[in-house]
């Protein structure tokens, strides 16, 4: 008799993440970060060509709306609206959805906490991620020193390459003996790569290594800083790794609406050339960043990952009371 009726995580598991979701409420409280909630359905997508979004038909009334609605990837646009139109510091746990992303370490749907910090820039909001992380850590008796180190020293110090300035031959080369397909493949895929493949994997166990200010190509929703490293731009964006294990994605956040919109078609445009999905960008959002954004800092940290971690499991199924196999 099958037994995919009964849960994936153990019942201690599930008693942790009811732990940490209260510490992470008690974080916030302390420092006045309100909690918030926002939708789940959008009329908007995620444009981003690295992450495919779930759609689906509303049958009811709209009014002229669109049917197809998008279930979030991160609650990051609304929670933007918000703070576009006055509401200080806050925060959302929540569910979200990424499609095709399903096997170990990912679920199509799983836990983001993701809050924002006016007048902070992204090198602040290190310092308030690892803190959380190691309240989170406290809970079973541990604790991780953070490392802050820039993402063009990394590369320099790990590999003997300038990510700035190295060739596509050069960033090739040092793959060493990983054998990659190069068919279609980038500059920023050869150096996405060359962190998954080379440098992740040897992160240093119980460590948190905050890595900042990334080449100006890779910078999402983050401002771009023209006087970066040796007087090239870079992204004021940092990421948040456990051992090998990454948890965070930060910005000093975009405000500008023109920018934010090129952005948007950039991304529709390598989209097209894929043959993938064109989901409709956010106009509300961009609505919002004209409306006068504030200068502030935000990071989406992953709930189910950083469980991971405190449990020492590379198995998201052991943090999940189903995981999709069982969903």
């Amino acid at each position: 008799m099958t037994q995919g009726w009964q849960p994936s995580a153990s019942f201690d598991a599930l008693h942790l993440r009811a732990r940490l979701n209260a510490a992470i409420r008690c974080f916030f409280d302390e420092r006045n970060v309100v909690e918030v909630e926002t939708p789940v359905l959008s009329r908007a997508g995620n444009t981003d060509p690295n992450i495919a979004s779930f759609s689906l038909e509303f049958s009811g009334r709209t009014d002229g709306a669109p049917r197809t609605r998008w279930l979030r990837t991160s609650p990051e646009y609304p929670l933007k609206r918000l703070l576009a139109a006055g509401f200080n510091d806050c925060y959302e746990l929540g569910r979200v959805f990424r499609d095709g992303e399903a096997g170990g370490r990912h679920n199509p749907e799983f836990t983001m906490l993701e809050w924002y910090r006016l007048d902070w820039d992204h090198r602040q909001l290190i310092l308030e991620t690892a803190a959380l992380v190691n309240t989170a850590l406290a809970l079973v008796g541990r604790n991780a020193e953070l490392k802050q180190v820039s993402y063009h020293a990394l590369y320099r110090e790990q590999l003997g390459i300038d990510p700035a300035t190295a060739s596509d031959e050069e960033l090739r080369a040092a793959m060493g003996d990983v054998v990659i397909d190069p068919t279609g493949l980038t500059r920023d895929d050869w150096l996405d790569l060359l962190m998954t493949h080379r440098l992740q994997p040897v992160f240093a166990e119980g460590q948190l290594l905050a890595l900042y200010d990334y080449p100006a190509s890779q910078c999402a929703l983050a401002r771009i800083r023209e006087d970066g490293v040796g007087g090239v731009p870079v992204a004021e964006r940092f990421e948040l790794y456990l051992g090998p294990l990454e948890i965070a994605n930060g910005y000093h956040e975009l405000a500008d609406a023109a920018e934010q919109g090129a952005r948007f078609n950039r991304d529709l445009h390598r989209r097209a050339e894929r043959g993938d999905a064109q989901p409709p960008r956010d106009e509300n959002l961009l609505t919002a960043l004209s409306a006068g954004f504030p200068s502030c800092a935000g990071v989406a940290l992953g709930v189910d990952r950083v469980l991971m971690a405190m449990l020492g499991t590379t198995r998201i199924a052991d943090v999940l009371a189903f995981d999709f196999t069982r969903a």
